[in-house]
């Protein structure tokens, strides 16, 4: 009996430190699948679980809140790619660019445009008197190309046609392409600001009104960013809508990358944007992307809170990039909104969403025309890879066949 005792004795301590080790694999194992990208060797480890906290209850780290910022109550945490935190969903990757591009190209072409068709008809017809040119100057009115870009096409193609003094179908094409490339302006800088700073991230704001697509398209744009190799974390800072903030996360888990949002409905924008860049800042991760609520521009609360949101933002990095989503189907509406937001947060760039159907590619022009900025990305329906870098040329190509 004696003999026997030390034996169980061992058993039983070795049962209890076994015990103790436990809890520990699981959160370590937790913390393995807890940021699915590419990361440094110095960064920090990422507190783990299924719905991580980043912040404490009054919406700090350890820091001063930002000013201005509403932080009571605020509880913003962190959505792994797993919602659970123990299992890995797979990873979705988009197409190439280049794929993306031609079937963009190739969807617009097939769409309801008419602006090309109708302007190579005119322009190829044996009389071009008059009435011909009314007819040129109606349609692109219609495509939303604007009056000042119209009359600016207007007048080359009658300065052309006049020299040249041919009409054939072929030369017709190829003068109206060129003045089309022209009026787009391929000199623009059409970039995405997402490199990464020596210290810090790179921080984007997605804007609009409602309804326009903001969330799908930060989704879509990190989609993009992941398959570039870049790390992203995004930032749910629609509070107003209702499940935008799930939304995002499933987006986020989609593509393999954490969502910083709040569990307190109505919480403020502005705070939860901090905690986005805060926490970008620590993971180090390469591009801090904001999706933020939809607003109408005619409501000067919720742009004055909008401005407050790239205020609080920048009192921790620069805001790199500001893009304005645009229904393309708004037409001249969709120019007065971009006004109005370029005026509060000062956009560096357009995308444009649902160009295909009854949308007018003229809108494009129109814009730039009138803000001096970019169109940088297009997109032309639901789907994850729907949504690709803007090509002037490829853009007048599909207008035209």
């Amino acid at each position: 009996m004696n003999d026997i005792l030390p034996i169980v004795l061992s058993i039983l301590a070795a049962l209890v430190v076994i015990g103790g080790l436990i809890p520990v694999l699981l959160k370590t194992r937790r913390n393995i699948t807890r940021y699915p990208g590419t990361r440094d060797a110095n960064d920090p480890e990422i507190r783990s679980g299924g719905s991580t906290a980043v912040a404490d209850r009054d919406g700090t780290i350890g820091g001063t809140a930002p000013e201005g910022a509403d932080l009571e109550g605020l509880d913003t945490t962190t959505v792994p790619d797993n919602a659970a935190g123990l299992e890995t969903i797979p990873v979705e990757t988009p197409l190439p660019v280049a794929g993306r591009l031609a079937r963009l190209r190739e969807r617009l072409a097939r769409s309801n445009n008419v602006m090309g068709k109708g302007l190579l008809a005119l322009l190829s017809s044996d009389r071009i008197d008059e009435s011909v040119w009314d007819e040129v100057e109606e349609t692109l009115l219609l495509a939303d190309l604007g009056t000042e870009p119209t009359m600016q096409l207007v007048d080359a193609l009658r300065e052309r046609v006049k020299v040249l003094g041919t009409r054939t179908p072929e030369h017709v094409k190829t003068m109206l392409r060129e003045e089309l490339i022209k009026l787009v302006d391929p000199t623009m800088d059409r970039t995405l600001n997402v490199q990464r700073h020596a210290d810090k991230p790179a921080v984007m704001m997605v804007v609009g009104v409602n309804g326009v697509g903001k969330t799908t398209t930060v989704g879509k744009l990190a989609r993009v960013l992941v398959a570039e190799d870049k790390d992203v974390l995004l930032g749910a800072a629609d509070t107003f809508r209702a499940a935008a903030a799930e939304q995002l996360a499933t987006w986020g888990q989609r593509v393999g990358v954490p969502t910083v949002k709040s569990d307190i409905d109505g919480a403020d924008p502005a705070s939860v944007a901090y905690e986005a860049v805060k926490a970008g800042i620590e993971q180090e991760v390469d591009v801090v992307m904001i999706d933020t609520a939809g607003r109408l521009q005619n409501k000067v609360g919720l742009m004055d809170e909008l401005g407050k949101v790239k205020r609080v933002v920048e009192k921790l990095a620069e805001v790199d990039e500001v893009l304005l989503v645009l229904d393309a189907t708004t037409g001249q509406n969709g120019l007065n909104q971009a006004r109005v937001f370029s005026e509060v947060v000062n956009i560096t760039g357009i995308v444009l969403t649902k160009l295909d159907g009854t949308a007018k590619g003229g809108i494009v022009v129109a814009i730039q025309k009138s803000l001096g900025v970019p169109v940088k990305l297009i997109g032309l329906g639901e789907g994850a890879d729907d949504l690709a870098p803007f090509d002037t040329e490829g853009f007048v190509d599909a207008l035209l066949n």
